[in-house]
């Protein structure tokens, strides 16, 4: 049952139509606002098919203002040089064979895994523990280097990741609604910007077949995808 929150946002947007960016993220920042900061959501319907392997859609993409979210890192690494560089970055938890342990036991206290490549031997064996979760580091989105400062310095400063899911889609987090709106727009425009470079070659059709913008709390915003590259 929808609260009475959300009957007025409603009220507020007309779900079938298709608004230019700035007026999408003004409609948006209009809608009653719950006790929290709310993320901003970005979301993608593709006209891929993901079980096809040369259909799938993955990437990083830094944001100009970052994600508005605090990301608590793990980095996999032996005693040594890469262990030290990402303790100096911020990162919350290094460690070898005591966080494979902890993760194999279930622990998942984290947002963003990295790991050296020389870990990633043993930290493949995680998996079906960390690959359900969205959490196995991987090369493709920077995850998996010797230069673990660098990326846990990327994660913190707001570098987010997307990957197409089962049924097609993709949620990005582009910001929270305390954000200015010029900054919303930023965000969104670059992210939008990413996913279209991203098409499969083998895709044919309409890649980009929608694309809404939301609150955590609130209904969805359609966004004309056209106009946010034009002006990009």
């Amino acid at each position: 049952m929808p609260s009475k929150r959300y009957k007025k946002a409603l009220q507020l947007v007309d779900l079938r139509k298709v608004y230019p960016l700035k007026a999408a993220v003004e409609v948006l920042l209009k809608f009653p606002r719950a006790k929290f900061d709310e993320s901003v959501d970005l979301a993608f319907r593709l006209g891929v098919d993901p079980k096809q392997s040369d259909q799938m859609v993955r990437g990083t993409v830094p944001l100009p203002h970052g994600s508005g979210k605090q990301v608590r890192v793990l980095v996999f690494a032996k005693p040594g040089a890469s262990a030290d560089a990402a303790k100096a970055a911020g990162a919350e938890h290094v460690g070898f064979e005591d966080l494979i342990k902890k993760c194999n036991e279930g622990w998942a206290d984290f947002d963003i895994a990295v790991a050296t490549p020389e870990a990633m031997i043993e930290v493949r064996k995680l998996g079906k523990v960390l690959g359900p979760r969205g959490l196995m580091p991987n090369p493709k989105t920077g995850t998996v280097t010797e230069d673990t400062a660098r990326a846990v310095r990327e994660v913190k400063a707001g570098r987010v990741e997307y990957k197409v899911d089962k049924t097609g889609n993709v949620h990005v987090a582009v910001g929270k609604l305390s954000f200015k709106p010029e900054q919303i727009e930023e965000n969104v425009r670059i992210v939008i910007e990413s996913v279209g470079k991203a098409r499969p070659s083998s895709v044919k059709g309409i890649y980009l077949q929608s694309c809404t913008l939301s609150g955590t709390m609130s209904p969805p915003v359609r966004v004309d995808v056209r106009d946010a590259n034009a002006a990009g």
